[in-house]
């Protein structure tokens, strides 16, 4: 059985202190992350290695990114989630600044509603809207525009094929070595 992290009784819980972030991050900028499990106790802290671990990586690491996401960050994160699913660790990965927590919350939160106002399915990519031609629309030749997804009018939706280009050709592939490069 593997042994206990930290002693629980002995730690601090809840809200960090600026003191805290202070030492924490003094400790990892002189002697890099380490080992987890002892950093806390090195550091000075009466916290978790755990705890230690999700502060340092989710708050006080000093390449994250906050704030908004620009439309390109967005973007990406559409196409590797339709190539790689609920990888969000993965897809921060190609994110640089940003966390996987903070991705997939962003996911669930904006982008699958976006994707649901244009119309797209978000776990499939498919056309949310009806095949089948209303008849206004059917008599109507010089009308064929596509209407944005409306639940209230999905049996009278119109087929179309105007969907946005998600240009999803994304292929995942190791990194190419300074060896690779000089042989093309």
């Amino acid at each position: 059985m593997r042994k206990p992290c930290c002693e629980k009784k002995d730690t601090n819980k809840g809200a960090w202190s600026k003191l805290e972030d202070q030492k924490l991050t003094d400790y990892i900028l002189k002697h890099g992350e380490g080992c987890w499990r002892s950093l806390p106790q090195a550091a000075g802290l009466l916290r978790c290695g755990k705890s230690c671990r999700l502060r340092w990586v989710n708050y006080l690491r000093p390449d994250l990114k906050r704030g908004k996401f620009g439309e390109d960050e967005e973007d990406l994160i559409i196409k590797l989630h339709a190539l790689l699913g609920n990888r969000w660790s993965l897809i921060a990965g190609r994110l640089p600044g940003r966390t996987d927590n903070e991705v997939k919350n962003h996911w669930n939160i904006h982008l699958k509603k976006k994707l649901l106002m244009m119309g797209i399915d978000p776990n499939n990519r498919r056309s949310l809207l009806s095949p089948t031609l209303t008849k206004s629309n059917a008599s109507n030749d010089s009308s064929s525009a596509c209407q944005p997804f409306n639940p209230a009018t999905a049996s009278e939706a119109i087929s179309c094929t105007c969907l946005p280009d998600l240009n999803l050709d994304l292929t995942i592939a190791p990194p190419l070595s300074h060896q690779n490069l000089a042989l093309n």
